[in-house]
């Protein structure tokens, strides 16, 4: 199963938890694509059977300036990926109250539009709780993995 993994950040840490994940997803078996920043003409010729989104929340609950670009790129030509599974990571801080992991709840929005299946929860990781994200992020990797291997046998 081809798995693109697309980060939004600003200081790095949702890079940093997106790299741990590309290597625990290389480890159990998975084609996995992954690039700090995807143009959209090479994330639709990857053309992923599976989507991992990992995303800092900034400012007042925003996606991050390259997120934001790639989102509405997709959101302007919707391509067909109806059906494909995907996952979210979003990175917050709980003390910014209503707009915390925000940058997730929209990408929950826009995988809805493109035909995405959510196969878990979407991992909400709080920077006023944790400095050790990427750690954190794994076991929600692990059954993330393991829920992409049982949806590619069914």
């Amino acid at each position: 199963m081809q798995l693109v993994i697309i980060s939004g950040t600003v200081f790095g840490t949702a890079e940093d938890v997106a790299h741990a994940a590309h290597e625990k997803l290389l480890k159990a078996g998975f084609q996995v694509s992954y690039q700090k920043q995807w143009q959209l003409d090479e994330l639709l010729q990857a053309d992923p059977a599976a989507v991992l989104f990992v995303c800092s929340t900034t400012g007042m609950g925003e996606m991050p300036p390259a997120m934001q670009l790639l989102a509405k790129q997709l959101d302007d030509r919707l391509p067909d990926w109806a059906g494909r599974p995907y996952g979210i990571i979003a990175l917050g801080d709980a003390g910014y109250g209503d707009t915390f992991c925000a940058a997730g709840d929209e990408l929950q929005e826009l995988a809805g539009l493109l035909g995405l299946v959510e196969l878990q929860e979407m991992l909400r990781l709080d920077a006023s709780a944790t400095v050790t994200q990427a750690a954190d992020a794994m076991p929600w990797v692990a059954d993330f993995a393991r829920e992409l291997r049982a949806w590619e046998q069914a």
